[in-house]
């Protein structure tokens, strides 16, 4: 059946046509960025020093005196994911990063796969190839695979615990989230959800299990206290290299202490309005309100905290697949401008205008970052003021047009009962009930911190 759906055939649909153009570019390019851009050296390397620090830690010698004058990638796992991550040396360090790089890409299409399953998106539809082929092609998965860093794995533990959210599995959800913040806290901000949402119990796993790793990796470190002494400081500064958030770019260009905190304080008291009116109107409408305050609190922790890296633009990938429901804040351009800042491989840096593409090249990952901030404040805030404003408060701030009839049907969609249950926002593929989608014209039948 496998080798039948792969037997060449002319499309005899516009859905068909784009299925047969997507698939080709979105396999090849996933075999480019693992076997290509993952096995060839590059200009940075992530994964040496977690290597070299696995090496130390199961050969009994100190981890922690790295020299922080310099501006290659340090180790910068706390104990707890010193533990986890040293496996990795019991095998030599090129077969060691190419199985890394091979388990990052494996991670990365599962949280593809589980993404088309929470928004209900058919794996037989155009929109999975192309989805595919854009994550691929993103200068996130490209650097995440080029340099061996653990991204991949993180964005996988976030789906996961996106759906586990969902479904009220609250202490497996706590279990996956103690795993990422014991290699790495990038994904702590999330357990607010958890927060506003009462579920209570994800706290005891999901601030259990690191803890627990830490008690037991700490007796078996020879530095321990080098971590909190030296290497934890210097994770929480703001850096001027390798930086793309305000108080790196600040520090870069020489930007006044008092503007940068001007700057800061403005975009978090949009972040923190947008949190209040996704939890006033939208904590009913699940996947909307996980999805979209995910993205919110991840962007806000890239551009906002000490450091923020391109590549971390990973973890928003569950954020912008939220297009797909009726009532996404990003169905308008502005926030696909701000998406192609952060999102896109392209270099602006110029050989006739040097200063002027060092400021293109140096400033459009936080200037797109920024912008998403600010284009999640404006929808929002724009849909509480219409809704005020025309006395439906009370209903809701989803814009009129949204409670009218649904789209027409769509070949692409999957049954209501998907894993992502029963909510309230409605899918981009949703198929009204009245209607029956028509048949296939075809009948034979995507520095480590």
């Amino acid at each position: 059946m496998f080798l039948r759906q792969l037997e060449p055939r002319s499309a005899r649909t516009t859905s068909e046509v784009l299925n047969f153009a997507l698939w080709p570019f979105a396999v090849m390019t996933v075999l480019h960025q693992v076997f290509i851009e993952g096995t060839n050296s590059n200009i940075t390397d992530d994964f040496a020093p977690v290597y070299k620090a696995s090496l130390a830690f199961l050969n009994g010698r100190a981890i922690y005196g790295e020299n922080f004058d310099l501006v290659d990638p340090h180790y910068l796992y706390p104990p707890s994911g010193t533990l986890l991550v040293a496996p990795l040396a019991l095998i030599d360090p090129e077969k060691s990063k190419w199985l890394f790089v091979a388990l990052n890409a494996a991670a990365i299409i599962l949280a593809w796969y589980l993404m088309l399953r929470l928004f209900k998106v058919s794996v037989r539809s155009f929109w999975a190839p192309l989805t595919l082929l854009l994550m691929f092609a993103s200068e996130t998965v490209v650097n995440t695979l080029g340099f061996g860093n653990v991204n991949g794995c993180i964005l996988a533990a976030e789906v996961i615990f996106i759906l586990l959210l969902l479904r009220r599995r609250d202490l497996w959800a706590g279990l996956v989230m103690g795993l990422t913040i014991a290699v790495k806290p990038t994904l702590a901000p999330l357990l607010l959800i958890a927060l506003a949402r009462r579920q209570w119990k994800v706290f005891i796993t999901g601030l259990g299990v690191p803890i627990a790793l830490i008690a037991l990796a700490w007796p078996l470190i020879k530095d321990p206290m080098d971590y909190v002494r030296r290497t934890l400081p210097y994770s929480l500064q703001a850096r001027d290299y390798f930086n793309s958030s305000i108080p790196g770019s600040a520090a870069y260009w020489g930007l006044d202490s008092w503007l940068t905190y001007v700057i800061r304080i403005v975009l978090g008291v949009m972040v923190l309005v947008s949190l209040w009116l996704l939890y006033r109107y939208y904590l009913h409408d699940e996947v909307f309100f996980i999805c979209t305050a995910a993205g919110l609190l991840l962007t806000a922790e890239f551009v906002l905290t000490a450091l923020g890296q391109q590549y971390y633009s990973m973890l928003l990938f569950p954020f912008l697949m939220s297009v797909a429901l009726r009532n996404s804040v990003l169905r308008n351009w502005p926030a696909w401008l701000a998406i192609f800042g952060f999102m896109t491989y392209d270099k602006w840096l110029l050989d006739h205008w040097q200063s002027t593409g060092r400021t293109l090249e140096y400033l459009r990952v936080t200037l797109g970052w920024s912008l998403l901030l600010v284009v999640v404040f404006c929808v929002l805030g724009d849909r509480y003021l219409a809704a005020r404003r025309e006395g439906r408060l009370s209903s809701g701030i989803d814009p009129t047009f949204l409670s009218g009839p649904g789209p027409r049907p769509n070949p692409i969609a999957e049954s209501p009962d998907g894993p992502a249950g029963q909510h309230n926002g409605k899918n981009l593929t949703e198929t009204a009930a009245d209607e029956k989608p028509e048949p296939r014209a075809d009948s034979h039948v995507g520095a480590l911190k």
